[in-house]
């Protein structure tokens, strides 16, 4: 069993991984569970059935008042005037630059209410850029709740027949990017219809003093299929399969948005927000490099901060990589000029002084089905 590290902050359900075994590690000042059973193991029972995850370090900012959505509008890159109540978004906090401060997701609570799940590494510096950019923006309210929700996600094709026995909301009439309130275990919460691992599944708002009942009835819900507890290792792993960007790694204050190869979440319509000139231009003009996705054609795995080249010259590092557990093959993300950001174009990574030859590949590595829903 791995020693608590006192300086490090720790979820409510940090006894309940350590009764599982878990092996902990440092995350973004918190304690966290890396692994239980093994990264592979937990990986597959999460695209073949189902895995249950610890997200309680998740850090949440409710923004309300008559001005809320134009504060919203002029913090972030997407256009949540979009936006009904029990509707989510993908966003971006963006620099004057058109860069990252975060990336997260916002739920529209109601007409002048939202509330902002952020990274947990950045959950400070994300509230303190808000409330910067907040002084002057009339009436508008912003609150750190991020201690009134414990959350668990619950990802795989299993997820719906195991978490709607344990609750009043019908789930198969709750979209993705949805989300219901209602009682999970007897518990009054909010479930959304999202998730980090590139499978359909559900993310659980409850107060952190039920987190633990909650976290041990879906587990025992999810016994006849077999439902793992998972780590952050698997989590890593299973969102790289499903190409999704992790902040500080595959973006941060030096990338921007378009740079990244998200430009589905800028509302171009919108008239000003914070970057929008920068992105405007590079919408215009063309980025001068670009986040591609690759597999290696070689032996040898992508990890990140190897290099990578073109043509014999350093292009660039390898922001994200791995051997992916249930494709089975190494992957890795980079950013190259624009001009090589093309599929096909072949490419070296060098794997402990060694090039390994690769090649630029269509993103996401993993889709997975969605028929029936």
């Amino acid at each position: 069993m791995t020693q608590p590290v006192p300086s490090l902050k720790q979820t409510p359900l940090h006894a309940r991984h350590l009764a599982h075994g878990a092996r902990m590690m440092s995350f973004g000042g918190w304690e966290m569970p890396v692994e239980y059973t093994g990264i592979v193991d937990e990986h597959m029972s999460v695209r073949t059935r189902a895995g249950l995850f610890d997200v309680s370090h998740m850090g949440e900012v409710e923004l309300a008042g008559r001005d809320a959505l134009a504060a919203l509008q002029y913090l972030t890159s997407n256009d949540a005037s979009r936006l009904s109540p029990g509707q989510i978004q993908y966003s971006a906090l963006t620099t004057p630059e058109g860069t990252f401060v975060d990336d997260l997701l916002v739920y529209c609570l109601a007409d002048e209410h939202f509330l902002l799940v952020l990274n947990a590494a950045n959950i400070e510096k994300d509230i303190a850029w808000i409330r910067k950019h907040t002084t002057d923006a009339g009436d508008v309210v912003v609150v750190d709740t991020s201690n009134r929700y414990a959350l668990v996600a619950l990802q795989g094709p299993a997820a719906p027949e195991i978490l709607q026995p344990l609750t009043g909301v019908e789930l198969a009439g709750l979209k993705y990017y949805r989300y219901a309130n209602g009682e999970v275990a007897g518990v009054r919460g909010f479930i959304s219809r999202t998730g980090y691992t590139g499978e359909d599944g559900f993310e659980v708002f409850v107060p952190p003093a039920t987190a633990e009942r909650v976290w041990n009835a879906v587990l025992e819900a999810g016994a006849g299929v077999d439902l793992r507890p998972c780590g952050l290792g698997a989590r890593d792993t299973l969102r790289l399969e499903a190409a999704m960007r992790l902040y500080g790694q595959d973006m941060d204050e030096t990338t921007t948005v378009l740079e990244a190869d998200l430009g589905w979440i800028v509302g171009w319509q919108k008239e000003q927000f914070l970057g929008s000139d920068r992105l405007r231009a590079q919408k215009s003009e063309g980025v001068p490099r670009k986040l591609v996705g690759f597999e290696m054609l070689g032996r040898g795995i992508a990890r990140h901060g190897y290099e990578v080249y073109l043509n014999g010259t350093k292009a660039g590092v390898v922001t994200s990589g791995t051997q992916t557990p249930f494709l089975k093959k190494a992957v890795g993300m980079a950013y190259l000029p624009a001009a090589d950001a093309v599929v096909d174009r072949e490419l070296e990574v060098d794997v402990r002084g060694r090039r390994v030859a690769a090649r630029v590949v269509p993103l996401p590595f993993y889709k997975r089905s969605r028929s029936g829903r």
